[in-house]
């Protein structure tokens, strides 16, 4: 309780000079959802402004970019806004990190629970899935990166399947077309109808950043900027790590 009661003096304080409601928009792909859309209602209720988001996937983010739609706020991978910053489309110097994810598995309901806390089980679960579900964004990249590194790439390419941008992992499970599948931990571990294995061992995991920024010519760069502060404040931790992501 004490601590609600400081986080709400806090915000109230930080947002005093917000004098107009503004309306803020934002493209973010879909890792941090759970934990934005909770924090939405606190800093729409604290400030007045309204937040209108727009989730997909990382390759429809870019998509959406490339072709000049216009928001105030990008949340995406540090290192793929990084390439925007680079290139003019997000503003130097807005970057701002929220929590980062490790790479998470699960398999279809009702599945035997394979024991993936070592390499060597989860390398035995992959060659005797007979399907394997993996997302086209950073998650998917790490996880083909581990097939190699694990040498069972070439074994298991024909079991692989891959979801289109802003389709979750969870759903080729949920419906059977996969037995096993890799996401973020924050998509996998809330993902309704599938059983949660864990996160990947530690000597095959990596973690991806996600962060925030501010997109060149936004109509409401300011409030923009406050929607990202609060969302990268000490209060709003909880809501990450409930999800099994780290805030920074």
């Amino acid at each position: 309780m004490k601590s609600r009661i400081i986080f709400a003096a806090a915000t109230t304080l930080l947002f005093a000079v917000q004098v107009t409601a503004s309306e803020i928009k934002v493209l973010s792909t879909q890792a941090i959802e759970g934990a934005y859309r909770e924090l939405v209602p606190q800093f729409e209720r604290v400030t007045g402004h309204k937040v209108t988001t727009v989730f997909t996937g990382t390759l429809d983010v870019q998509k959406r970019i490339a072709a000049g739609e216009a928001y105030d706020l990008i949340i995406m991978s540090g290192s793929d806004l990084d390439k925007f910053i680079a290139t003019g489309k997000v503003v130097s110097g807005s970057r701002v990190d929220l929590a980062k994810s490790g790479v998470g598995a699960a398999v279809r309901p009702g599945a035997i629970k394979p024991d993936i806390r070592t390499t060597d089980g989860l390398k035995r679960a992959l060659l005797s899935a007979r399907s394997i579900g993996y997302s086209t964004g950073p998650s998917g990249q790490i996880v083909t990166s581990m097939f190699q590194q694990m040498g069972i790439a070439d074994q298991i390419k024909d079991k692989l399947k891959q979801t289109p941008t802003g389709v979750f992992v969870g759903t080729l499970l949920a419906t059977g077309e996969a037995d096993i599948g890799f996401q973020q931990v924050s998509e996998l571990m809330t993902f309704a109808g599938i059983d949660y294995l864990g996160p990947l061992p530690a000597d095959v995991q990596q973690y991806t950043t996600f962060s925030g920024g501010i997109q060149s010519g936004a109509k409401e760069p300011d409030a923009a900027r406050a929607w990202i502060r609060f969302i990268a404040a000490p209060a709003a931790a909880p809501a990450f790590r409930k999800r099994g992501m780290e805030p920074f």
